[in-house]
């Protein structure tokens, strides 16, 4: 039996209009022996909270779409309140992580010590994605290390682990996609044990074409951070 068997781990999934994946993505990660999932229904008008329902996972509903970042926050302050989680996985709705990589983001809490792992795109040996989402990735990674002094390989991965101390202490204040900046920032600012695992991504239409995807919409969220970060 895995050392996870023995720990409470929730699956945390913000989703807004994710009708069309989330089934599948629920799916996946029950066959993988995760059955703790709360999707975050952030304002969806399509299906999402139902199929999510159907599907065995719990639900908590934003009225209005809000962000990730919100949704997040919603999830992890409910199950830090109500259900004294162990470890958090934040998962992405549209299909593009892999539940088996789960057990690799757990390996370094469970058995190292480690506070909170981030899913890294640029360590796994399969880095196949397009070219732009690449250049704009890269773009942010030297930024973060520039100002936030914290050398990472993948900056903007939705895939992480949070351990007890992580759950405990990270403050996610940004309601969008600049989260991921939150989260990096309170690494640094509560001195957390941190480690980079390899994860793959996979792109598909469906994902790629998803608005929250698209690489204007990072080239937006980068100024915004550059803008915060100067005015601080």
């Amino acid at each position: 039996m895995s050392i996870s068997h023995f720990h409470t781990i929730f699956i945390l999934i913000p989703a807004f209009n994710e009708g069309q994946s989330i089934g599948r993505v629920i799916h996946l990660l029950k066959k993988e022996g995760f059955h703790k999932i709360l999707v975050v229904n952030d304002g969806s008008t399509d299906n999402t909270e139902q199929v999510s329902l159907d599907s065995g996972a719990e639900v908590l509903n934003h009225i209005i779409n809000r962000g990730q970042g919100a949704a997040l926050r919603t999830g992890i302050e409910y199950l830090r309140e109500n259900k004294n989680p162990d470890i958090i996985i934040t998962f992405d709705a549209d299909g593009q992580h892999r539940a088996k990589d789960i057990q690799n983001l757990l390996e370094p809490i469970l058995k190292e010590g480690f506070d909170i792992t981030l899913g890294s795109r640029f360590l796994s040996e399969k880095r196949h994605m397009p070219f732009m989402r690449k250049a704009v990735l890269k773009i942010g990674i030297l930024f973060t290390r520039l100002i936030s002094k914290i050398k990472l390989t993948d900056t903007h991965n939705g895939f992480r682990a949070l351990g007890k101390k992580a759950i405990d202490s990270i403050k996610i204040s940004h309601r969008g996609m600049e989260h991921a900046s939150d989260i990096i920032d309170e690494i640094t600012a509560k001195k957390l044990k941190y480690k980079e695992v390899p994860t793959e991504i996979i792109y598909s239409d469906y994902s790629m074409h998803k608005g929250t995807n698209r690489n204007i919409h990072f080239i937006k969220m980068g100024i915004k951070i550059i803008i915060r970060k100067m005015t601080n």
